[in-house]
């Protein structure tokens, strides 16, 4: 099994496109009437939409978008007006590599990280 799609609620469809676009750089497939937006994140789908209802108005599942030199992603993110939580930091080692993370938020309160799996020498 391979996860296809997932979904994030936006109020803005509009916001929403040009954080995903043009802040983050994510490329955007398409838009379709009235008010949907869909990424291609490697094999993975985002789509950005509406609630239907109210039970669907609430921030997403965190994304975790896997990055090389996080440090790098970071401070070209924070330029474009990115508010982090956090810097980048380390958040658990193996005997293979460090996995290092920051987290942020898209513009409607959606939970996002980077993440960088640092390869032991």
């Amino acid at each position: 099994m391979e996860l296809a799609q997932v979904t994030n609620v936006v109020h803005d469809i509009d916001r929403a496109v040009k954080f995903h676009r043009d802040t983050l750089g994510l490329p955007l497939l398409f838009q379709a009437p009235p008010s949907l937006a869909f990424f291609q994140l490697g094999s993975t789908r985002l789509m950005l939409s509406p609630p239907e209802n109210a039970a669907q108005d609430h921030p997403g599942s965190v994304l975790y978008f896997k990055v090389k030199d996080i440090e790098s992603v970071h401070r070209t993110l924070a330029g474009r007006g990115v508010a982090f939580v956090d810097k980048p930091h380390r958040v658990h080692q193996t005997a293979d590599y460090d996995l290092w993370m920051t987290f942020f938020h898209d513009p409607d309160n959606n939970p996002m990280a980077l993440m960088e799996e640092k390869r032991k020498a």
